[in-house]
């Protein structure tokens, strides 16, 4: 009996005290979004395969920030609780707060406008011009020149607007069209009543 209870006792006790573990837990977290914060939006955009390294060598660097000596189950599955809760309440609070998503995640980055790429910027924000070729692409467009305004947003994602005559069919215009086609056949049947 003593022998089963011996074994189990690293899996459930751990050598941390709770409430250091949490503290851990949410030292760690903040210092993680500042260091992204700090980075910008690159990191997100697109992970490359040296981001994706990077971001796996992060979580394995900072692992033992977080839960210290302790290796028990209930001490890990303590921690992953803690750092979804403050991360639920830190997206919560920043979708309430229009000023602290600013601070956290900042604000949309233009990277293109009026058909041509803002090099500063984008040297600045370390994009690739082939990554960013490939996500006007991806939205519909053929080059850049076919864009009124390309976007780097906070969450790292990248929107094109596409210019007016570039931009593809939407529900409106294919009723629209149909419309157009519909009067236009009821004036190919009257002219081919009269010349009846």
């Amino acid at each position: 009996m003593h022998a089963a209870q011996d074994a189990l006792t690293p899996f459930l006790h751990g050598d941390i005290p709770y409430l250091e573990k949490a503290l851990r837990t949410i030292g760690v977290y903040v210092l993680i979004l500042l260091l992204l914060r700090i980075v910008g939006k690159r990191q997100l955009a697109q992970l490359s395969t040296f981001d994706l390294v990077v971001m796996l060598l992060l979580a394995n660097v900072v692992q033992n920030a977080v839960i210290g000596p302790d290796d028990s189950v209930l001490g890990a599955a303590f921690g992953a609780a803690v750092l979804l809760a403050v991360n639920n309440a830190v997206v919560r609070a920043a979708a309430r707060y229009e000023w602290l998503g600013r601070l956290l995640e900042g604000t949309p980055t233009t990277l293109a406008r009026d058909g041509h790429w803002l090099t500063p910027v984008i040297r600045r924000n370390g994009l690739r011009r082939a990554d960013l070729d490939a996500a006007v692409r991806h939205q519909g467009g053929d080059d850049v020149t076919e864009t009124t305004e390309v976007t780097l947003e906070p969450g790292g994602a990248l929107v094109v607007q596409l210019a007016e005559p570039e931009q593809s069919a939407d529900k409106s215009d294919i009723a629209a069209l149909q419309a157009a086609l519909a009067a236009l056949d009821r004036k190919v049947d009257a002219l081919g009543g009269r010349s009846r």
